[in-house]
């Protein structure tokens, strides 16, 4: 079941099948720009702790609640949603990955509004296991974009906000590191137009690009994820906004350069 917000703007969709997990993004009238073959290539929450023994096609795996579901197809519980014309809620157990089974110990809410170009995006996720995990590097979310959209643009130096030469790049397979002094990257198309992520405080990221067709259940995607350091250990919650846009470059960057302003981002 899809549930969606729009607005003169934006039109965002989630699908309760994969645990309320983003599964579109367009401009009103016009073509989904995310990807969504799988229960993992979403916009969604995902969260790695150590390995379990659990397997993801042979390859040993880690504890990894995923919001949408696992890797066999298997889709995360929903416990509950409100959906409003301005808003919309979803609390989930996600299950993890690669080992197929919901985390009772886990629990991941979203809230999502939408503010004219904007989709604000807040996520929390709750760890009460008894096991205290490593600390990794986190998605923050994970972000899953069609492959039609293979430029990652953002900005590398050291003057934000002023104006200066974003980095543009498509990105290889498999993962490779980038970062953002800005805190937002976005996949573009050769006209510079696509999709426009933000998650203030956070400056590093992954990134790939999947071979394959392009389309929202094309098997090619165009994967990055904001990453910051954390622990799962007994009791964590983690709380943290995303902002998301469609645009041209410039329009993505002085709308993100304005929450900025107005947070008092340097």
């Amino acid at each position: 079941k899809h549930l969606f917000l729009a607005n003169q703007h934006l039109k965002l969709g989630v699908d309760l099948s994969s645990g309320g997990g983003l599964f579109h993004l367009s401009l009103p009238n016009g073509n989904n720009l995310l990807n969504h073959t799988d229960k993992g290539r979403l916009i969604q929450q995902s969260f790695y702790g150590d390995k379990d023994g659990s397997l993801w096609a042979k390859k040993p795996w880690n504890y990894n609640p995923v919001q949408g579901g696992d890797y066999l197809g298997k889709p995360a519980t929903v416990l509950s949603q409100t959906h409003t014309p301005s808003q919309l809620n979803v609390t989930t157990i996600p299950r993890n990955w690669a080992g197929g089974q919901l985390l009772d110990e886990c629990k991941m809410e979203e809230t999502i509004t939408l503010d004219q170009h904007l989709a604000h995006i807040h996520f929390r996720f709750t760890y009460n296991g008894t096991t205290s995990h490593a600390a990794r590097h986190q998605e923050m979310p994970a972000v899953f974009i069609d492959l039609a959209y293979s430029t990652l643009a953002n900005y590398q130096g050291d003057k934000p906000w002023t104006g200066d030469t974003l980095t543009l790049v498509t990105p290889g397979w498999p993962n490779q590191k980038s970062h953002s002094n800005e805190e937002w990257s976005a996949f573009v198309n050769d006209e510079h137009f696509g999709v426009g992520i933000y998650t203030p405080g956070t400056t590093q990221l992954t990134t790939y690009c999947h071979p394959g067709k392009t389309g929202p259940q094309g098997g090619g995607c165009s994967y990055f994820a904001p990453i910051r350091k954390l622990a799962l250990i007994p009791g964590l919650v983690v709380e943290y906004d995303v902002y998301a846009t469609i645009g041209t470059l410039d329009q993505i960057r002085n709308r993100f350069q304005q929450i900025a302003q107005n947070q008092g981002s340097n």
